[in-house]
């Protein structure tokens, strides 16, 4: 045979998908309430480095090409000179993800500052702003406290944006955790990627809308990821089976465009639909069952539609 079973089964997949391609767009199509936009106002959209099969010279080709503001990727000292000739090349900003990983306080926090502190003075470019996995989920609020203290001492000293995710495994993990971390410390900005709060609620969050309105009004820096009750990412969320997932994330990210639109401020967003494992796959061949970069270019175009 001219073909294997891979072959078949993503072929197959592909034509399926796309005799939906009409009824998924509708909701692409759609535009927010229209709202006072004051003066100030800009949305930046960036492209997410996680998942893409090629180089980064490569990467920011394409997303320069697909009409991408800039990219967001993971800060790395090792590919720093390739990536900083590639913004130069190809005019785009950068936003760049810092962490610790280590179990222990001490150690995870110095990792933190380490990467903050070559990210942010680095000599070639000024990022746009620092989204950072800070702390952990089993570790104290004393200790967790000390990345929010520094991060917001360090954004004051530096001029450059820092924004916590709230992210599944780190501080603010779910919404009842984060809830203590945001009335407890009022400057504390936030990037929004919902999708893990619904993941680990089981929910849409309908029970927690305070707390969900308070960390809105916080957000500076979206990851426009649709996320479910029973995980972080949809499939793709053109399918009509994500409509109510869809419907929820997009009101939410209502609420803060609207908010940045009063403000006359910038918000930035990164569209994050990750590859496996995040990505679905078939059983038994480990074939997504969506094209990643499709589906984030299509995000980038709904927001641009939506709210520009």
């Amino acid at each position: 045979m001219g073909y294997n079973r891979r072959d078949f089964i993503g072929g197959s997949i592909a034509i399926t998908a796309a005799s939906f391609l009409t009824s998924m767009d509708v909701f692409g199509a759609s535009k927010a309430p229209s709202k006072t936009t004051s003066k100030g106002f800009a949305l930046k959209i960036m492209a997410p480095y996680w998942g893409f099969n090629g180089s980064v010279t490569d990467f920011c080709k394409k997303a320069k090409q697909d009409g991408y503001d800039g990219v967001e990727i993971l800060w790395s000292a090792e590919i720093a000179k390739e990536l900083f000739n590639a913004l130069k090349e190809y005019q785009l900003e950068v936003g760049f993800l810092c962490r610790g990983d280590e179990p222990q306080p001490g150690p995870n926090f110095e990792t933190f500052k380490k990467v903050l502190n070559e990210a942010i003075h680095n000599k070639a470019q000024k990022p746009l702003y620092i989204n950072v996995h800070s702390g952990k989920d089993f570790f104290k609020y004393e200790d967790n406290k000390k990345f929010i203290d520094f991060t917001i001492q360090y954004s004051k000293e530096t001029g450059i944006p820092i924004y916590h995710e709230t992210h599944r495994s780190r501080m603010l993990y779910s919404a009842p955790a984060s809830l203590l971390y945001l009335e407890e410390n009022p400057n504390l900005r936030l990037t929004l990627d919902i999708s893990h709060w619904c993941n680990v609620s089981e929910s849409l969050l309908e029970d927690q809308p305070d707390t969900v309105n308070l960390a809105i009004s916080r957000t500076d820096h979206v990851h426009a990821r649709v996320g479910h009750e029973e995980g972080p990412q949809v499939s793709d969320p053109r399918a009509p089976e994500w409509k109510a997932a869809v419907e929820a994330h997009f009101a939410w990210w209502d609420k803060v465009v609207d908010l940045k639109k009063k403000q006359g401020k910038v918000l930035t967003m990164l569209t994050e639909f990750g590859p496996p494992s995040y990505m679905p796959t078939i059983p038994f061949t480990n074939l997504p069952v969506a094209d990643q970069w499709a589906i984030n270019v299509y995000m980038m175009q709904t927001w641009r539609k939506r709210y520009l």
